[in-house]
């Protein structure tokens, strides 16, 4: 070691001083990190009635398309293809196609075929959101409030249809940027209202969203003690995995009793039996609607 001489001992030590408060203890080492505030913080809205007492759930392999098939290719892709549950688009006021078939009528006899169903309700969207395609956005101030009107909404739609009380309804949130945590906290407290509405409604309560936005805050949410909770999760991952694992972005333990449907890939033409449409691919775990 080299030994220092008197004035840069002096130096060392002017240092040492100023580096403390005076009594050789490290200021900066006194004062305590600053703790980032959590970026969703728990909501706890009233849940009346609960979710349904009907439970049953269902697993394989299934689809959805932007418009309800028709029975001619239902009846041939319930033959030919492995699909056993179809997405459909049943309601809100931004839906990307129209349904010119989906009627009770054609429900009737698409459940007749054996098809199971998973409703999906395309209404306001993340504040954040791009506006190019959905413009209807939740206002946060009033995001509870209006995830209750939407849930209304889709409770009446499934009643139209003739889908049974206990059947679940999927909120579809596209994906949106996870930079501001205002526009996360709507979308979970949206969801709460939607939640806590549908209850009220007796039909479950589902939530469809990106791995990586909506299902991220939604997961955050629940780690944060918010409540009601969707009482099933839809997570986009197009990931090539048929199954409901959580593609590493969803916790083993959150919706982990058949609660998931995992969308794993979109928008590839298929064809079964001389029929051709353009779907999604899905893996289900979890409720569906009869």
């Amino acid at each position: 070691m080299r030994l220092l001489r008197p004035a840069a001992l002096l130096a060392a030590a002017l240092v040492l001083l100023l580096a403390t408060d005076g009594t050789g203890v490290n200021a900066e080492a006194t004062v305590p990190a600053a703790v980032a505030a959590p970026r969703i913080r728990a909501v706890t809205l009233p849940d009346r009635s609960g979710p349904p007492r009907v439970r049953d759930t269902w697993s394989g392999p299934a689809f959805d398309a932007c418009t309800a098939p028709s029975l001619d290719t239902l009846t041939t892709w319930r033959d030919a293809s492995p699909y056993g549950a179809v997405g459909i688009y049943t309601s809100g006021s931004q839906r990307g196609c129209d349904q010119p078939r989906l009627t009770a009528e054609w429900v009737r006899q698409a459940r007749a075929l054996g098809w199971r169903f998973l409703p999906v309700h395309v209404g306001l969207q993340a504040p954040c959101a791009d506006p190019g395609r959905k413009p209807k956005r939740i206002d946060p101030a009033k995001a509870a409030e209006q995830g209750r009107e939407e849930a209304e909404e889709a409770a009446r739609a499934l009643h139209t249809l003739g889908l049974a009380k206990g059947s679940p309804v999927y909120l579809d949130i596209e994906a949106y940027p996870m930079r501001d945590p205002a526009c996360g906290q709507a979308v979970v407290d949206f969801t709460l209202g939607w939640t806590a509405a549908l209850h009220d409604a007796d039909y479950r309560s589902g939530f469809y969203s990106s791995l990586d936005s909506g299902i991220a805050d939604l997961a955050a949410a629940a780690r944060a003690g918010s409540s009601p909770m969707p009482d099933a999760l839809w997570y986009a991952r197009w990931d090539d995995r048929a199954d409901t694992d959580g593609s590493g972005g969803l916790a083993p333990d959150l919706w982990s009793l058949h609660q998931r449907v995992h969308q794993y890939h979109g928008n590839v033409e298929e064809t079964f039996g001389g029929a051709t449409l353009t779907v999604d691919r899905n893996h289900v775990d979890g409720p569906t609607a009869h």
